[in-house]
């Protein structure tokens, strides 16, 4: 039984039109990479799943309607977001940026600093202090302590050091083999993403164009609308 559900959805900017028929399904503990090149529409879908622009079409996730659904409450169905650009509060301190997003449930400030023993180090010191890699654990840290469901992580290692990225994609595998938790992961690296997800959804123009698992993505499907 899938826990998100999109069905021919299309999201707008004004008058100009972004998406014209997105769909995708992912199941309760999968990992699924949404990929494209850029200015496909991959992130104006996750706008259009956390409730940041109004979409058309049918979004359903574990049962509820998310059409017309204000991000806050998305957000409390179980939906979290690590943000494309980390937008960490850079005035307050490690620790008072996961505060902020704090829910019950398994991931505390304790788990977080497990996972990301560097945010520990650091959880007296102001976010715009941290380097640009501990901003991204601080991202993805904060929105751990909502305690989703349903964990979407939009270019998390654009612009990082190598180390960095590595780092990054050993919490992802961690997140999936340890947890259980249902993920959507952008990102550029076709290599990773196999490693770390179990389907893939390819946007080209606003539209899924292909979908299906990663041992089907032939180089012929990767040459015509990836580029690459």
């Amino acid at each position: 039984m899938s826990l998100l559900s999109l069905t021919d959805v299309g999201a707008a900017y004004g008058a100009s039109q972004a998406l014209f028929g997105v769909s995708l399904e992912i199941g309760r503990g999968e990992a699924l990479a949404l990929v494209g090149r850029n200015g496909m529409g991959k992130t104006t879908t996750v706008k259009a799943i956390c409730g940041m622009l109004p979409a058309s079409g049918t979004l359903v996730f574990d049962g509820h309607n998310l059409s017309h659904l204000p991000s806050h409450r998305a957000a409390r169905l179980g939906i979290g977001l690590v943000p494309e650009g980390r937008r960490c509060f850079r005035d307050l301190t490690v620790e008072e940026n996961l505060l902020s997003a704090a829910r019950k449930g398994h991931w505390d400030l304790a788990r977080v600093s497990d996972l990301f023993p560097r945010l520990g180090e650091r959880r007296r010191q102001r976010a715009a202090l941290l380097s640009g890699g501990e901003q991204q654990m601080l991202a993805i840290g904060r929105a751990l302590m909502t305690n989703p469901r349903l964990l979407i992580m939009d270019e998390a290692t654009e612009g990082l050091s190598p180390l960095v990225r590595q780092e990054i994609w050993s919490v992802i595998a961690t997140l999936k083999s340890e947890t259980g938790m249902t993920l959507m992961v952008i990102d550029k690296s076709l290599r990773e993403l196999r490693a770390a997800c179990d389907h893939a959804v390819i946007l080209e123009r606003g539209r899924s164009v292909w979908s299906g698992p990663f041992d089907a993505m032939t180089g012929d499907i990767v040459t015509r609308y990836l580029g690459l």
